[in-house]
């Protein structure tokens, strides 16, 4: 393991500093077309990763390794990006999964704990500290963020959706049935800050809920069953959300606005302009997304009549879409490192790699 630690030191400064890119050209790509119709096709890479069990997330950590929720084997996989496990974390029920630019796992899952004499189980956040352990995953320190003691009165809390950015600050999306309090309600999303920028020491800091989302709304900017943020490799705090929720825009781009009165996030498309990706019920599961280098938006929906995979520009404009049941069985997840398109599907239990033809030498 301390030769993949001595790989992520030398990679990291080109990777977050130069943008260099890894060549994954000696994939194969001989297998079928995927594409329904069109000159430029999704081409599928053989073989297939499988050996996982209702995966519900997959993220492209920044050295760059692949991290996968097999969430119903209770565990985090590792691995590189020719599909070699590197290391596995026993946690229990990982539903989704972000890394800060200090190499921390911040994890969605459950825990259990005696309360009364009965045991009970609980939504949580982790973080796992993959640098200190110099990236032995099955050995680095798990420290549970959430919940705290006063969150175990409601017991109905899901933590469902995590998202890191630039500042090492983090977002976690919360979910529930109860949205009546005006200060606390069930649906939110939670903002954490490292405790440094107090001058409070190590760890992280729960600072509040992100204002101005409505826990029921069925419009945009709402925080109406978050099953997914994606943040940009940007230094903003934007982030693309999908949803769960009964609303018709099941997948949005959070843009943040900032002005000498007010700051808030508001919707960087919206549907009277005619933009593809924010028209009413153009999703119907959506459980993942990732952003690509380029700025393009890919939408994994596993809904039955859909099982697709959507990519738009980052002007709202679709392009490439492509899926079916013949292609997938439930879609629920993405991630993009160079060429290639990583798919989680939780019906086949397996990754699914994907490359553009054009990109095909």
């Amino acid at each position: 393991m301390k030769k993949y630690f001595k790989y992520i030191l030398l990679i990291i400064p080109f990777f977050i500093g130069c943008g260099d890119k890894l060549d994954l050209n000696q994939f194969n790509s001989n297998s079928k077309n995927v594409n329904p119709t069109g000159d430029t096709v999704y081409v599928q890479l053989s073989p297939s990763w499988e050996g996982f069990n209702n995966p519900q997330a997959i993220l492209v950590g920044k050295e760059p390794f692949i991290y996968v929720c097999d969430t119903d084997n209770d565990r985090i996989v590792m691995l590189n990006t020719a599909g070699t496990v590197l290391g596995i974390k026993s946690i229990k029920h990982p539903v989704a999964i972000a890394q800060d630019y200090r190499l921390n796992l911040i994890v969605c899952a459950q825990f259990d704990t005696l309360i009364g004499g009965v045991t009970s189980t609980f939504s949580a956040v982790y973080k796992i500290d993959l640098f200190a352990a110099q990236h032995d995953l099955a050995n680095a320190s798990l420290t549970r963020i959430l919940p705290r003691a006063a969150d175990f009165n409601y017991p109905l809390r899901k933590y469902t959706a995590v998202a890191a950015f630039y500042d090492n600050s983090f977002y976690v999306a919360r979910n529930g049935p109860s949205n009546t309090s005006v200060y606390d309600p069930d649906n939110s999303i939670l903002k954490f800050q490292p405790k440094k920028y107090f001058n409070a020491g190590e760890g992280d800091s729960l600072i509040g809920r992100v204002p101005n989302l409505d826990p029921l709304s069925s419009g945009l900017i709402s925080a109406n069953g978050i099953n997914s943020i994606t943040p940009f490799s940007k230094r903003n705090v934007d982030f693309i959300a999908t949803f769960s929720g009964e609303t018709s825009f099941k997948a949005q781009w959070f843009h943040f606005f900032a002005s000498a009165v007010e700051e808030k996030y508001v919707s960087q498309f919206y549907p009277q302009l005619g933009t593809p990706f924010a028209q009413p019920n153009k999703f119907g599961k959506p459980t993942g997304s990732c952003i690509d280098q380029y700025g393009n938006i890919f939408i994994a929906d596993g809904d039955a009549a859909r099982d697709s995979v959507y990519k738009f520009n980052q002007y709202g404009d679709e392009i490439h879409s492509f899926g079916g049941p013949k292609v997938f069985v439930k879609p629920s997840g993405v991630a993009f490192l160079d060429k290639t398109l990583y798919v989680l599907d939780a019906g086949s239990n397996k990754i699914l790699r994907f490359i553009l033809s054009t990109d095909i030498r």
